[in-house]
């Protein structure tokens, strides 16, 4: 028989035919539209999805921005606890100054040599001395607090924009995959040939990967013939091959042939046979063999259908 390549016309996705844009035994190139798919529930899906992107690029603006402002928070405490270090330096020589002069006047108070009021006022600077010391050391103590709580806040905001990265990724391949399956929407033809049995209708539901109809690659034709085994002993590739088909009685094609089959036909059927149980009784084999026309020499092949009941004369000799 004469065989073609056949390309089924299956969407990939599915919803209710629109339009259909081919009728049956119509040639179409490659590339035409075959049929259109409602979109609009694939346009809202593309609508979401664009809205989600957006939501997650705010978010994204969001971490960077409380980002920078925990840096700038790190700065100025940063600066806050050098301010305090010069401080506190400060009030230490305060502090021993003022013990200076107070053990100095605690050993005058006794000889008499200053007044009681000197002496306490000795006292009071010191213990003053001591006292701002003591708060200055309570300031740094709170600013360190203050520190780490910056830091950390700076820690979870830098964590938060590669969240929103990752985030703004994902959205973007959703919108991707949503307007690639809106483009689904829209049936190419894969291959330029013929249509054939177009077994769909506008309004109809179809399912993804359903099959609608199939183009036939008329353009490309040969003949697979299952010669007896008994024939093989002198039949080689490249052997010179007519062919004379039933539709064109008078008209002999010239072909060659190009291949073998790997196993006889027996071996691909559905229940192959087992002969090594019961009784054997030997059966001829046939074994497939194609046969390309000389297409260049010959332009009535491209009349020839597949299907098409065609015999064979291979030239041995």
């Amino acid at each position: 028989q004469v065989e073609a390549n056949i390309s089924p016309v299956t969407p990939r996705v599915g919803g209710y035919v629109k339009e259909v844009r081919v009728k049956d035994n119509q040639v179409v190139k490659k590339g035409d539209t075959l049929l259109i798919i409602d979109d609009r529930d694939l346009a809202l899906r593309v609508q979401q999805t664009e809205a989600a992107l957006a939501t997650a690029l705010t978010n994204l603006g969001a971490a960077e921005s409380n980002t920078s402002a925990a840096r700038a928070n790190i700065t100025s405490v940063g600066a806050g606890v050098s301010t305090i270090d010069a401080q506190i330096d400060a009030a230490k020589v305060t502090v021993w100054r003022t013990t200076q002069d107070y053990e100095r006047y605690a050993n005058l108070i006794k000889d008499h040599s200053i007044t009681q009021q000197q002496y306490e006022q000795a006292l009071a600077a010191k213990q003053s001395a001591e006292k701002q010391l003591q708060i200055l050391e309570q300031q740094k103590n709170q600013v360190k607090q203050q520190t780490n709580a910056v830091a950390s806040q700076s820690n979870a905001t830098s964590s938060q924009i590669h969240v929103a990265g990752a985030v703004i990724k994902q959205r973007e391949v959703e919108v991707a995959e949503a307007k690639l399956n809106l483009s689904y929407t829209v049936v190419l033809a894969q291959e330029s040939g013929r249509v054939s049995k177009v077994n769909v209708q506008e309004g109809q539901l179809i399912q993804a990967g359903q099959s609608l109809f199939s183009i036939v690659l008329s353009n490309d034709v040969w003949v697979v013939a299952n010669f007896k085994e008994t024939q093989f002993e002198n039949m080689k590739v490249g052997q010179k091959v007519t062919v004379h088909a039933d539709a064109f009685p008078t008209h002999p094609f010239e072909a060659t042939l190009t291949s073998f089959s790997p196993a006889t036909g027996s071996r691909f059927a559905l229940l192959p046979p087992d002969n090594a149980s019961g009784n054997f009784v030997k059966v001829v084999q046939r074994l497939p063999v194609k046969i390309e026309f000389n297409k260049d020499k010959d332009s009535l092949v491209t009349n020839l259908k597949p299907g098409m009941n065609v015999t064979v004369d291979v030239h041995i000799n």
